[in-house]
């Protein structure tokens, strides 16, 4: 049966992936991008099932306006894709507000509007999903990428929460985590802190050229990053956590590792923090 889909940030990259995807097995889109007219060529080779709107996520109401076209033109909405990103490079001390509160606007803030934008009408739809894109980026923080770092682990937080008070409603999330994909991310959408000090030259300062020598040359096909979401959409059972690609499997196994080594070492010690004669309870 098809679905009717809302996803932000069409106009290229994973987004763009997607929802070619989507249209291709003859699924219903809504497909936004902050100008519609990036979409026009996807519009008019699926013109029964693919409508065009743009949606700027920081810009109050877009995100409303195109959920009532889907609800208008295809009768409700049955999955949403909050794709729609930016990313940041700069030491902590290095970012102003100006750079990177941005970035939280898009990534966090922009996210979460649109999520309660789609809300009441995904809940009247059996078997909706929510797919939020966060990052191998959302799994571990890393020198240079501190504040992309912070939403991305935002998204992961809210997912997650989100996943609890959606689940007895009948309504899935799925956190999708992709490492590097070939798409324009380390171009056009993303930017870099214009002040550089010199003690963070072989640390933070060492993703800036992460950036110049691997935009364009990403191991990650997008085609087969949107074909594994399909699948997991599709699935009876989602998974929570999606991460994509060898790079964010590596980025997860590294983190686990780390994680548990911190956890054993260091438990006798940090769990004797009770009161005295306090019976132990379940956790927070």
């Amino acid at each position: 049966m098809e679905k009717t889909w809302l996803i932000t940030g069409c106009s290229a990259g994973l987004g763009r992936a997607l929802a070619e995807s989507v249209a291709a097995r003859g699924d219903r889109l809504v497909a936004t991008a902050r100008s519609a007219s990036a979409l026009q060529d996807l519009r008019d080779r699926y013109p029964d099932t693919v409508q065009a709107v743009s949606l700027d996520v920081t810009r109050p109401g877009d995100a409303a306006r195109a959920v009532a076209l889907a609800e208008r033109a295809f009768g409700g909405l049955d999955l949403l894709v909050n794709n729609a990103g930016v990313g940041f490079i700069g030491a902590i001390e290095e970012g102003e507000p100006g750079e990177y509160r941005p970035v939280f606007e898009t990534n966090v803030f922009g996210l979460i509007e649109t999520t309660r934008a789609a809300l009441p009408a995904l809940r009247q739809r059996k078997g909706a999903r929510i797919v939020n894109l966060s990052s191998g980026a959302g799994i571990a923080g890393s020198a240079g990428s501190g504040f992309y770092n912070a939403t991305k682990f935002a998204v992961e937080g809210l997912s997650e929460a989100l996943a609890a008070e959606l689940a007895p409603l009948g309504v899935r999330v799925v956190i999708v985590e992709p490492g590097p994909f070939r798409t324009d991310f380390l171009g056009r959408s993303i930017a870099s802190a214009a002040r550089r000090i010199d003690a963070y030259a072989e640390t933070a300062q060492a993703r800036r050229h992460y950036r110049e020598h691997n935009d364009g040359r990403q191991a990650g096909d997008p085609a087969k990053a949107a074909a594994v979401i399909l699948q997991a959409v599709d699935a009876d059972d989602p998974p929570l956590h999606l991460p994509l690609g060898p790079a964010a499997h590596r980025i997860a196994a590294r983190k686990l590792d780390a994680f548990r080594a911190d956890i054993v070492a260091w438990r006798d010690i940090s769990i004797a923090t009770d009161f005295e004669g306090h019976a132990p309870q379940g956790g927070r």
